[in-house]
Parts: structure tokens; C-alpha cells; sequence
């Protein structure tokens, strides 16, 4: 490909609303256009890169005996209802209706979908295990698009669904993605890590979350350097002590607290620590409200809460429902007195004489204990396991740090099938329901978290596996007759050995084109230039500032040796050393 014929509108300019570098690179560097928040056209590169992302994904499923499908983005309500999800998966569902007036969704996940074909074409064990993938577009509607391609309103996943006759079954599949997800991630050639992850709104006991690092990761990633344990903070358990006291309950008060709602005013107000204060946050689900409770200096885990009630459609209760429901402010909520079901961090377990709301305004109580003055339903860890906490394996301090997630894995069990009458036939004539598993990799969001983990300041350097074109022939002054024949002679070669290579031979200054060539990213640079009147080309990998010449006096042999030699040697986790 020649870059004069090539499609790839580089900018200049950042545009004003990026947020990110791979954001601004994709942008600047011609490969995605924006259409709406969230939705982007993928421009020539941009839709190189994915094809080969796609390619290295599909040949690890593949590989493990997964079999490819293709199913429809709009799916009726009716499968979502049947499995209890049409509620659980909240407004980031995209949801519509047909002319006759029936409900659909834009599909962002498919396991219903998958359940129902299953169900009809799967009858006996001996049919088992199956496991089924596609690579197809979902549809998430965030509340706030950002990040370019990582946090997209469309995107493109490949999401692949097992079916079992029993756990160990699963286990052995199971085992098989890890594998398979550990093999796509080092043919990208990141650096990653393996977390234990929260299922959320997919459901199941077990997952796992496959994440690069990077500064503007949106997961959280815990970490102990002594016994290797990785969970994700919204998995990860907290194994510390709290430990009892002797202090006497004194007697329940109820004070005066003006325009004090925060723990931070509460604290300041009364002076008393955050740690003697409880936060009640009231959350509204499917079956009604749920109080959570948990010391005021610590966060509440949503996603930890959502999971012991089994209630993915919790979300905090509103200023107006709180008022309407319960006759109070929502800053003056508190355990006392108030008949919902009350779930409580082990934090609160041992606590005396501590500060709630008073369930009036502008009133708190002081000195509340319970069983004494109220009593919690279930204990449970809500708290949000943050650095410096203990590894709940060995104990040691953890460390943090953020991360993006690219695949997740997940044990389902039997969610789907038992919810949407989903059975085989096992060896003895019973009738069971499939046991499954299921399992996500981001294909789009992979090309720009890539280029978030390998950038610099003039653009993005791709690994070789992903790169749109891996070399680039870069003819200096195409005045001059000699350096034109010669970029020519070296642009056509490569093309007969079958490498990807683009000539930039426009008539533009030197300084545009190795600007462009390094914010598009080409691995391998030619340059074609001054040194060719001593009988020499120019190698340049991207990442580095070292210039390999190479003679071209005697033909290209030493030329296309030297290639190889730096596409073998070429690793772009050189520049996080």
C-alpha cells in the first residue's frame, strides 16, 4: 500500500474531548472516527488492528475445541424475563420496541439467547461438552462514554458459552480458557495479570478477570507480593481482625445535629472519630429495600452487597424515595426503628456506643449499640478492601494498582438452565439441568487498551502481531531519483515475500512523514535517504532511537537479514524496563 493511496486522515491536533492516549492516538493517527458518544467508525488501520485481534482470538478458541457461531443482536425480553435478568441488568441495557409493540434488547451479552438454542438441540450427556463462541457487536448504554474505545456504547466481543454434564467438566474447560486467555494475551505481547473477579450481572460462583496494567485502568487490582494473591477490589475479601472492647454501652441519646449529613460534618460536629460512626446506606432492589451498614471511615463494596442478596438490580435509594417511604432526609437515615432488611458489615459487630442517623432531620443518635437498640439481619464482608489491607491469604500488606480488563471468565453453574428449563438426559434416564460456563474477551477495547500500555509521546508503538502494517519505507526526498528507485526496488521486494509494507513516497517533508509513521505506530521503519549515496538504507524500530544501515550496494540479502533480525529481536515491553 502506498500512503498516498492509503485512507488514514492523521491529525495534528488533539481533539479537545479526549481523555486518553490511546483515545487521542486512534483519533489522530486515522484509525477510528467518532459518530456519538460511545460509537465510532473504524477507519482502515483501525479496522486492520481489529481483524487481527479477531484472528489471534479465533485461533485460541479454535485451538480448544470451541465451536463459532453467529447470533442476533436484538433479543425479545421474553428470554431475559425467564432468566430474571430483564430488571437485573439495570438502564445499561439498550431497550426497544417493535411496531407490534414488543420488547427487545440490543444484546449485550448472550447467554439467554445461547440457553434457548441449546436447550432444543441438546438432549443426552453424550452430546456434551459443547462450547460455542462468537465474535459479534453488544450494545452497553453508559451513562457517561469515555475513553474512547474502553468504555464504548458499541463495541465488539467475543463471547463463548460451555455446557456440562458436571463440575468437573467445567473445571476442565475452565481450565482450558485460562490457558487459551494467557495465550492471546502473550501473542499481543502485554504484560497482564490474572484476578479473582465478581461475577456482577452474569451471575455464577466463580470468575476471573484477565487485565493489563495501565494508569487509567478502570479495574482495581489488589495484590500480594509474599503468596501471589490477585483479586480485583471489588472481589477481594478483607481477613482482618476487628477486634472486641470492654467498653460499657451508655445510654441511647438523641442530639440535635443542624444541616449535618456527611460522616465528615457528623464527625467534626460531635467530635467523635468516623470509625464510632455507621453509615446507613438504603438501597432499593426487586424485593423491596435492604439497609447496609458498615463503619463511617470505611467504603461500602456494592458489587459485594449485590452479591449476598442476589439482587443485581440493587442500587442506592433516591433522596425523594427515601422521603416518601420513611418521612426523613436521606443524611438522616439510620437502623433504628426502621423495619427493612438489615445487612451489616463485621465491622459494626463490635462496636459500642456509636453515632446513626436519628431517623428524624437534623438529628443523629449517640451512644447506639446493638442487639440493644436495633437488630441486624446478616453479617457479611461489604467493606471495600483497599492498599495496606491484609492479604487474605497470608496476611502480608497488600499493594494496588490499576488495570484494564480484557477477558473474564465465569463458572454460571446452573443459573440459566435451571431458569429457562434447560435439560439433558444423563446416564442413569434423569432428566438435569446443563451446568455452564461462560467467557468474555474484548476485542475492541483490546486495540486501544495495546496502545495504552505501549505509547510515547509522538504515538503508538504496535507489537508486531496487531501492527496495521509492519513496515514502513520511508522514501526521504523523492526528488532526488536514486532514493525514489531504491525505496521502489525495496517497497516491491517486500511485497514479493509477502510482508505488510506501506512506501510513503508523497511529496512532503521528511519531517511530516516520520512524524506520521510514528504516530500510526509501524514497527519497522525504512529510511530512504542521504545515506543511500554511501550504499546504505536505515533501520529504525519504533520504540527505539538506535539506526541500524545496512548496505544495499550488492543487492538486498543484507537488507532483508538485518529485517528479520530486527522483527525477531522487536518487543515493545523493552520500554517498561
Amino acid at each position: 500500500m502506498r500512503m498516498g493511496q492509503l485512507y488514514v486522515p492523521t491529525l495534528k491536533e488533539t481533539p479537545s474531548d479526549v481523555e486518553t492516549k490511546s483515545h487521542e492516538y486512534l483519533l489522530r493517527g486515522g484509525f477510528i472516527r467518532k459518530v456519538a458518544a460511545g460509537v465510532y467508525t473504524y477507519l482502515p488501520l483501525g479496522r486492520r488492528v481489529l481483524l487481527k485481534v479477531e484472528n489471534i482470538v479465533r485461533e485460541e478458541m479454535d485451538r480448544i475445541g470451541a465451536q463459532e457461531i453467529l447470533m442476533p443482536i436484538i433479543q425479545p425480553a421474553e428470554l431475559w424475563k425467564r432468566s430474571g435478568r430483564w430488571d437485573d441488568y439495570g438502564p445499561e441495557m439498550m431497550k426497544l420496541k417493535d411496531r407490534h409493540g414488543r420488547d427487545f434488547t440490543l444484546g449485550p451479552t448472550h447467554e439467554e439467547i445461547v440457553t434457548e438454542l441449546v436447550k432444543d438441540e441438546v438432549k443426552s450427556y453424550r452430546q456434551l461438552p459443547l462450547v460455542v463462541y462468537q465474535i459479534a457487536n453488544k450494545y452497553r448504554d453508559e451513562i457517561r462514554p469515555r475513553f474512547g474505545l474502553l468504555r464504548a456504547r458499541e463495541f465488539i466481543m467475543k463471547d463463548a458459552y460451555s455446557f456440562h454434564s458436571s463440575w468437573e467438566s467445567l473445571d476442565e474447560v475452565y481450565e482450558l480458557f485460562k490457558k487459551a486467555y494467557s495465550k492471546i494475551m502473550e501473542r499481543l505481547g502485554v504484560k497482564y495479570t490474572i484476578v479473582e473477579a465478581e461475577s456482577g450481572a452474569i451471575g455464577g460462583s466463580v470468575s476471573h478477570e484477565f487485565v493489563i496494567p495501565a494508569r487509567i485502568g478502570e479495574t482495581n487490582v489488589l495484590y500480594c507480593d509474599r503468596c501471589g494473591y490477585q483479586a480485583s477490589d471489588e472481589k477481594a475479601e478483607y481477613r482482618g481482625e476487628y477486634p472486641a472492647t470492654d467498653e460499657e454501652e451508655k445510654n441511647l441519646e438523641k442530639v440535635p445535629t443542624p444541616g449535618i449529613r456527611t460522616i465528615e460534618e457528623v464527625s467534626n460536629f460531635l467530635g467523635v472519630p468516623p470509625s464510632k460512626i455507621v453509615k446507613s446506606l438504603l438501597y432499593k432492589g426487586r424485593d423491596g429495600y435492604v439497609m447496609a451498614l458498615i463503619r463511617g471511615d470505611l467504603e461500602l463494596n456494592e458489587a459485594k452487597l449485590k452479591a449476598y442478596v442476589k439482587d443485581q438490580s440493587l442500587r442506592l435509594a433516591t433522596p425523594e424515595e427515601v422521603l416518601e417511604d420513611f418521612g426523613v432526609p436521606i443524611g438522616f437515615i439510620g437502623p433504628i426503628g426502621v423495619d427493612v432488611r438489615k445487612v451489616a458489615d463485621h465491622s459494626v459487630r463490635y462496636l459500642k456506643n456509636f453515632v446513626v442517623g436519628g431517623m428524624e432531620e437534623d438529628t443523629h443518635y449517640v451512644n447506639a449499640n446493638q442487639p440493644r437498640d436495633f437488630r441486624v439481619d446478616e453479617w457479611c464482608d461489604l467493606r471495600t478492601v483497599v492498599e495496606g489491607d491484609p492479604c487474605p491469604v497470608c496476611g502480608t500488606p497488600l499493594k494496588a494498582t490499576k488495570g484494564i480488563e480484557l477477558g473474564h471468565i465465569f463458572k454460571l453453574g446452573t443459573k440459566y438452565s435451571e431458569a429457562m428449563g434447560a435439560y439433558f438426559m444423563d446416564e442413569e434416564g434423569r432428566l438435569r439441568p446443563f451446568i455452564m460456563g461462560c467467557y468474555g474477551w474484548g476485542v475492541s477495547r483490546t486495540v486501544a487498551a495495546v496502545v495504552e500500555q505501549f505509547h510515547d509521546e509522538d504515538g503508538m508503538i504496535w507489537p508486531l502481531t496487531i501492527a496495521p502494517y509492519r513496515v514502513v519505507v520511508v522514501v526521504v526526498n523523492v526528488g532526488d531519483e536514486e532514493q525514489r528507485t531504491m525505496g521502489e526496488k525495496i517497497y516491491r521486494a517486500l511485497l514479493e515475500r509477502g510482508e505488510e509494507v506501506v512506501l510513503d513516497d508523497r511529496e512532503v517533508s521528511p519531517g511530516f512523514k516520520f512524524k506520521d509513521a510514528d504516530l500510526i505506530g509501524f514497527p519497522v521503519r525504512v529510511n530512504v535517504g542521504k545515506s543511500l549515496k554511501d550504499g546504505f538504507v536505515e533501520l529504525k524500530k519504533r520504540y527505539s532511537r538506535d539506526v541500524v544501515k545496512v548496505s544495499v550496494r550488492n543487492g538486498l540479502s543484507e537488507f532483508f537479514e538485518a529485517l528479520e533480525r530486527i522483527k525477531m529481536e522487536y518487543d515493545p515491553k523493552e520500554m517498561l524496563r
